[in-house]
């Protein structure tokens, strides 16, 4: 699955964390002095926010452009020598990509928080009736949105555009991996299958799910900042009193505790999607070599199969009715939570409706990020069944020990109770 698009896998990924995360530490104990010294200096702490598209070509943002483009450059060039692979520029240079346009995806959504407060106060004062506003300022302030909006729509859709050949090009990484090994894989359960359609599942997942965690990542390191800031505004939550940097607490309290809840809730769902599609492939499989031998797919045994296929998902369901029944009761309080730690604070008055705005749309999306799981938690079962199938492929057919969950599995199958 990996070998076959990233050269090394386990050395290239681990490797790529430390870089991130040196690279990381660098830009913020001494990006900002340095980009100073080279003439790009950072905004002051007390200067108002940019407002509209000038948001993204300020002397600090051009700075980090820069940087980005070097760490890339030195990490892939080190790639490149050590380990020359075929796919080495969709791999690298393209994930390295697919991170700095989610991160610009990511800062667009922080550039419309940061023109929510002044369009909102002034909402706010133009329907209080204390302060003249005028129409010519609401209509520039819309047109500062239209702007960001339409830096939105370019990085979105050219995103998803470069994503879907990213995950094309590793299907078929895997397709041609796969492949030049038919004749080791013919006889192999299900081998077919695995090859054309878990690949594809695998790409499909990945698009999505890998995707929407590097946003949830990068929305984090965007917007932690900016809740941290606004929790000024906060002095105290209900029950609890004053607590440092209240808002941010709260997020994670409120998203570690619904995390928590789905996992426990969904323990079992892994193992049932697996071995959903061991049943499955064994129904489909005795149905295709019934299609050439007058022997096979008897009524009896198709009876049979069908039989563990309908056992297996009325378990699914069982155990999706009670974990569902967790979910929505977690997504449907989170709706009201940041309202109900805020009632101190509206009630006292302390905030205007801009800066209530700009709170509610942080904390959201700090609070979403910290929820990935709760929120994805369906599309990671099916991935890892999948990738269960495709670890078991590889072991079988590279004559390695299968994995310790499905030698576990063919352990415990025949006995696992409902």
């Amino acid at each position: 699955m990996f070998r076959s698009f990233f050269p090394r896998p386990g050395l290239f990924f681990s490797t790529a964390l430390g870089w991130t995360a040196v690279s990381i530490l660098f830009w913020y104990l001494f990006g900002e002095s340095l980009g100073t010294v080279l003439g790009f200096p950072a905004a002051a702490a007390d200067a108002p926010p940019v407002i509209g598209i000038g948001y993204f070509v300020t002397p600090g943002f051009i700075w980090f452009y820069i940087y980005y483009a070097l760490v890339t450059a030195l990490f892939a060039g080190f790639w490149f020598r050590r380990d020359p692979h075929p796919w080495r520029w969709w791999s690298i240079l393209g994930s390295s990509l697919i991170l700095f346009s989610t991160y610009f995806s990511v800062q667009v959504s922080v550039a419309i928080n940061e023109w929510r407060r002044p369009f909102f106060d002034t909402v706010q004062n133009a329907l209080s009736g204390d302060v003249v506003v005028t129409s010519g300022e609401l209509f520039a302030l819309l047109i500062d949105f239209a702007e960001i909006a339409f830096i939105a729509i370019l990085v979105v859709v050219a995103t998803s555009f470069f994503v879907s050949h990213f995950v094309f090009r590793w299907r078929t990484a895997m397709n041609d991996y796969y492949v030049a090994r038919w004749e080791e894989v013919r006889s192999i359960e299900g081998a077919a299958q695995r090859i054309q359609e878990d690949t594809m599942r695998f790409a499909d997942i990945v698009e999505t799910l890998g995707v929407k965690i590097v946003d949830s990542v990068m929305t984090l390191f965007a917007f932690l900042p900016v809740l941290f800031a606004l929790s000024s505004y906060v002095s105290e939550l209900p029950i609890l009193g004053a607590i440092p940097a209240p808002l941010f607490s709260a997020a994670l309290v409120w998203s570690i505790l619904g995390t928590g809840l789905l996992a426990v809730a969904g323990i079992k769902l892994p193992g049932l999607y697996f071995r959903n599609q061991r049943v499955e492939a064994a129904y489909r499989k005795e149905l295709v070599y019934g299609e050439d031998d007058a022997s096979r797919a008897q009524p009896p045994t198709l009876r049979e199969l069908f039989s563990n296929v309908r056992r297996n998902y009325f378990r699914l369901y069982f155990h999706y009715f009670y974990f569902n029944i967790a979910r929505y009761t977690y997504l449907q309080a989170d709706n009201i939570f940041v309202y109900l730690i805020l009632v101190p604070t509206i009630a006292a008055g302390k905030v205007t409706f801009g800066i209530l705005q700009q709170i509610l749309t942080a904390f959201g999306q700090v609070s979403s990020s910290f929820q990935y799981l709760v929120n994805s938690w369906t599309t990671i079962v099916e991935l890892q069944s999948i990738h269960k199938r495709l670890a078991a492929f590889e072991a079988a057919f590279e004559q390695r020990p299968l994995p310790e969950l499905d030698q576990l599995y063919l352990a415990t199958e025949a006995a696992t109770p409902d």
